[in-house]
């Protein structure tokens, strides 16, 4: 028997699911959005403009607010003052486009937690969100952070990563990827699941990138050793444990 495991869940301090409301105004992104965060095991709300995000999250008391920057009534700034006022200890992630430099400044300046410039990729949103929470304290995980599939070992708080207890080296991509494949042994994940997990969610990209990207894995976590990554033609790929 290995010894992989999914991870852990986030829990609310309450020992009650995460609370996430999303707040956007573009329906598609909200509601993929949506669906990544609920597959965690988190309550997600969403809202498309600035008084429903307000009448949310009174009713709704959030963990944390996923912001788009601008939004058809507010700015993003001046609902976070007001999410504020409402909520003390909430974290709050913008959603801001790639050339508002100034714009983030101001925003974490404000008081908001942290940021992703669109286009993002769903993995990073996630990511961002769990490190925010924990960060905050408003959420926990039962134990550990560790993911384990075999030898493979990935520590997401310090982003390393082991093999059979050597450090393996990886760009930020690369690791995005080996994440997803860690958070999911033993499945097949077709290259349009994972563009649409790794890359930008309006990435619209081409399945090459993936297997380019598979590539530099198997180089780095493969190379002379049991190999974990596998192709399973004209479906995708899946990662399980070597043979011992």
């Amino acid at each position: 028997m290995d010894n992989h495991h999914t991870p852990r869940r986030l829990l609310g301090g309450d020992g009650k699911p995460v609370r996430i409301l999303v707040v956007d105004d573009e329906p598609d992104l909200t509601e993929v959005l949506s669906g990544v965060l609920t597959a965690e095991g988190w309550q997600v709300r969403t809202a498309g403009d600035g008084a429903s995000a307000l009448a949310e999250a009174r009713a709704f008391r959030p963990h944390a607010v996923v912001l788009d920057w601008m939004l058809p009534d507010t700015d993003g700034l001046r609902l976070l003052r007001a999410l504020r006022a409402e909520l003390e200890n909430v974290c709050v992630l913008f959603l801001t486009a790639r050339d508002s430099v100034e714009d983030r400044i101001a925003g974490i300046t404000a008081g908001g937690d942290d940021y992703v410039t669109k286009p993002f990729s769903l993995e990073e949103v996630l990511a961002r969100l769990r490190g925010l929470l924990r960060r905050a304290g408003v959420a926990r995980e039962p134990a550990g952070d560790l993911l384990v599939v075999g030898d493979l070992v990935m520590d997401e708080e310090a982003r390393e990563v082991t093999r059979g207890g050597d450090l393996v080296d990886l760009s930020r991509t690369e690791f995005e990827l080996l994440r997803f494949l860690m958070r999911n042994p033993r499945r097949v994940l077709s290259k349009s699941r994972i563009l649409d997990r790794v890359w930008s969610y309006d990435f619209g990209g081409q399945a090459h990138v993936v297997e380019l990207y598979i590539s530099y894995l198997r180089k780095k976590i493969d190379a002379g050793r049991p190999p974990m990554i596998h192709t399973v033609r004209g479906v995708g790929y899946v990662l399980k444990p070597g043979p011992r």
